[in-house]
């Protein structure tokens, strides 16, 4: 494993340094940018766009947006190598008001799911295919209090899995999917309908 502080630019930087050492000009078979954060105000309420202050936002975009852009570039020649794949994590509130979303974290998922179709546009004639996946309620210890009040108004009535959604997550990485580029693919049991 190799430990990195996303928010710290520098600290990136860093980090991609050391993946390069330890692949020593190997393939690089895939790269999911799953990292994110989600400030929430007190008691784990929403930040809105009001709210929100400057240096959250820089924080929030930092970390959501522009590290999955500097850790695709910089192993770029090891992705190419091995005719990879990037799978961008981006979410349900990137293309709506979530009710607990803040507004940094909706707007940066919404920014890396156009830059995953400007990526899968760049990267694609390398050989390298970029897609995201959305998911929405997934049981994990990201949720905020209050979910369970969603439920009723997802399809299939029940939250998702950490396994549901890395099975797409893996489908997208493997030759499966070898002519699928550029697509957001959702993962909510049908709340976005």
């Amino acid at each position: 494993h190799i430990q990195v502080n996303l928010a710290d630019e520098g600290n990136t930087v860093e980090a991609i340094a050391e993946i390069k050492r330890r692949l020593d000009n190997r393939e690089l078979h895939a790269l999911v940018n799953n990292a994110a954060i989600s400030p929430k105000a007190e008691g784990g309420k929403r930040l809105s766009s009001i709210d929100t202050t400057q240096d959250v936002w820089r924080h929030v975009l930092q970390v959501n947006f522009l590290a999955p852009i500097m850790l695709a570039r910089g192993l770029l020649e090891e992705l190419k190598a091995a005719k990879g794949s990037v799978v961008n994590v981006t979410s349900i509130a990137g293309s709506r008001v979530h009710p607990f979303a803040g507004a940094a974290y909706s707007t940066s998922k919404a920014a890396l799911a156009a830059l995953t179709r400007e990526m899968a546009a760049d990267f694609g004639p390398l050989g390298i295919r970029v897609n995201a996946i959305a998911p929405g309620e997934i049981d994990t210890a990201m949720l905020s209090p209050g979910t369970e009040s969603i439920i009723p108004h997802i399809p299939l009535h029940r939250l998702g899995t950490t396994d549901e959604v890395a099975k797409i997550i893996y489908v997208l990485c493997t030759d499966t999917a070898s002519y699928v580029n550029g697509a957001e693919i959702h993962i909510n049991g049908g709340q976005h309908v």
